[in-house]
């Protein structure tokens, strides 16, 4: 049910953490993996894990014959730091720190080229500051070629950067879109499973009021459904609340991530039109100022691509996993630590209830009509007797038998769906006294009193299906189904464009500052040649000039 509930869930707030962490310096890859881990365990439980948790007052078990299985074990065959290196051959587990490590280990490339830049870029700009300072004697060389390619240059990069923020904006939309539909349906699942169990709560609570005749159910019974009607609604309040406040934490998240994205792409774009055009018009002294912005910048975008690379990759992971948990949902796997769906306890006392008090209701309506109904007692004998007469009454079909499997309906008896119908042929015309004044066994009263019972033992038993959903995980299965289905494609996709558009844009400004560097190299050498050329021009006409004036 509330499966995904976020994956994404679950990897909403995991991206926004990963991206901030990340985005702060300091022991980037630890700290990333150190907090997805602790996040990824936390939310995943929150989110993944609340419906299936609704009912939770007992603890899963070992069933035999149960096979441990390896979730997503081919995509999550990576390399493990902690590892020596080696092959992660466990398959996917967010409790696993040897899992969270080999994902973020996925984003040591990028985290590489974001080191050797802020290093390798930072060391030429010392080197270009050394040799502007300290060497006076500067030789200028201008070539036409050079300078018409790194104007060339300057001008590709910029529109690259264009495309970048394009293809990251574009996709941080789609993203948010995606998550907010996925958030959606499982808060939706949530709600209607909350709604559910406060009905079979509602329904066991107004079989306790049911009277025929003066006759009720037995008072033990009516005990055990105060118990059970008492955890029912505590965990659909529970689970109510849990995905309020869930809910409200992945709006935040998805509203803090659309703003850093948005913010990425238009400091980045901002950045590259006005260094270029800036490097264009002739404003040098500015330039190495956007110089070292964006060499920050440009390191710290590298950073947040691995961030989300690995965001990529874990929302990749956990959707196969949930695919393949699908296939085959009684094996034991990493999966059992957020959803326990065996032999859930309270799930199985409401079912069981519920099921008995169906049962008892259809056996209370059946001794009204064998003792009441279809008797014909003494004028003597009150208050049973009110003048019945006529055809006897059909007994209404239980659905369960003793042991509360279900059982087939024979000839002779209504079901809950025509038992309305058939009964109604039975009521007599009565006097104020309450006596039958034509052929009939049944009053208006005994009718409405049989008809509300039999209403409230036929939603006991249409909500057995659900019940069963709860205890043996069918629910689950369906909505990580349908999350897997209909949701995961679009978020592993809108998460792809989202990195790669982060990727497009701090390669870009990363050319893109270099070109910057060259042109405003070639730019000075080229305003310097011209002068000297003017220089040198002048010079010879004031020369040629004094010897025509001495002749």
């Amino acid at each position: 049910m509330l499966g995904v509930q976020s994956v994404a869930t679950l990897l909403l707030l995991i991206s926004t953490l990963l991206f901030i962490s990340l985005s702060h310096g300091g022991s980037l890859l630890p700290r990333l993996l150190h907090q997805a881990n602790h996040q990824a365990q936390g939310i995943i439980g929150d989110l993944l894990g609340g419906t299936a948790r609704l009912l939770i007052e007992g603890e899963s078990i070992d069933l035999p014959g149960n096979s441990s299985m390896i979730l997503a074990e081919n995509r999550t065959d990576r390399r493990d730091p902690l590892d020596g290196f080696r092959h992660y051959t466990g398959g996917w587990n967010i409790s696993n720190k040897h899992y969270i490590y080999s994902v973020g280990f996925t984003a040591v490339p990028l985290l590489l080229v974001a080191a050797i830049w802020f290093l390798g870029f930072g060391l030429c700009l010392c080197f270009i500051c050394i040799c502007h300072f300290c060497l006076r004697r500067q030789h200028y060389s201008y070539s036409r070629l050079t300078y018409g390619l790194s104007l060339g240059f300057l001008i590709l990069f910029t529109i690259a950067v264009l495309t970048g923020s394009i293809v990251l904006h574009t996709g941080q939309g789609m993203f948010h879109g995606s998550t907010e539909s996925t958030m959606k349906y499982v808060v939706k699942q949530a709600d209607d499973t909350a709604r559910k169990l406060r009905n079979v709560s509602d329904d066991l609570n107004a079989a306790k009021g049911i009277e025929m005749d003066q006759m009720f159910l037995p008072s033990q019974v009516q005990n055990n459904i105060d118990s059970v009607t008492k955890k029912v609604n505590a965990s659909a309040s529970t689970l109510q609340s849990e995905t309020e406040h869930n809910s409200h934490k992945i709006r935040h998240a998805l509203n803090v991530l659309r703003i850093v994205l948005i913010t990425i792409a238009a400091v980045m774009l901002l950045l590259a039109f006005l260094g270029s055009l800036l490097s264009i018009l002739g404003y040098q002294s500015l330039v190495p100022i956007l110089v070292i912005v964006g060499w920050i910048l440009v390191a710290l975008t590298f950073i947040s691509s691995g961030a989300f690379l690995v965001l990529h990759n874990l929302m990749g992971d956990t959707c196969v996993a949930m695919d393949e948990w699908v296939q085959n949902p009684t094996a034991h796997s990493a999966l059992d630590d957020i959803l326990p769906c065996v032999d859930n306890a309270t799930a199985q006392e409401t079912l069981y209830w519920s099921k008995d008090v169906s049962s008892d209701l259809v056996g209370l309506i059946n001794k009204y009509i064998g003792n009441v109904s279809n008797s014909d007692p003494q004028p003597s004998i009150s208050p049973s007797y009110y003048n019945q007469s006529g055809p006897l009454v059909p007994l209404l079909c239980s659905q369960y038998h003793l042991n509360r499997s279900d059982q087939e309906c024979t000839g002779s008896e209504v079901n809950f769906d025509n038992a309305s119908e058939e009964w109604r042929k039975y009521i007599c015309q009565v006097s104020e006294d309450g006596i039958c004044t034509s052929v009939g066994r049944l009053r208006p009263e005994s009718y409405n009193q049989m008809m509300a019972a039999v209403n409230i033992s036929n939603s006991l038993y249409n909500y057995g299906a659900f019940l069963v959903g709860l205890q043996d995980c069918s629910l689950v299965r369906e909505t990580f189904r349908k999350i897997t289905r209909d949701h995961c494609p679009r978020l592993r996709l809108h998460s792809k464009w989202i990195y790669v558009g982060m990727v497009m844009v701090s390669s870009a400004v990363m050319l893109l500052l270099i070109s910057w560097v060259v042109y405003a190299r070639d730019k000075r050498h080229r305003m310097y040649m011209m002068q000297m050329a003017r220089f040198v021009a002048f010079s010879n006409q004031d020369h040629s000039s004094k010897i025509v004036s001495s002749q």
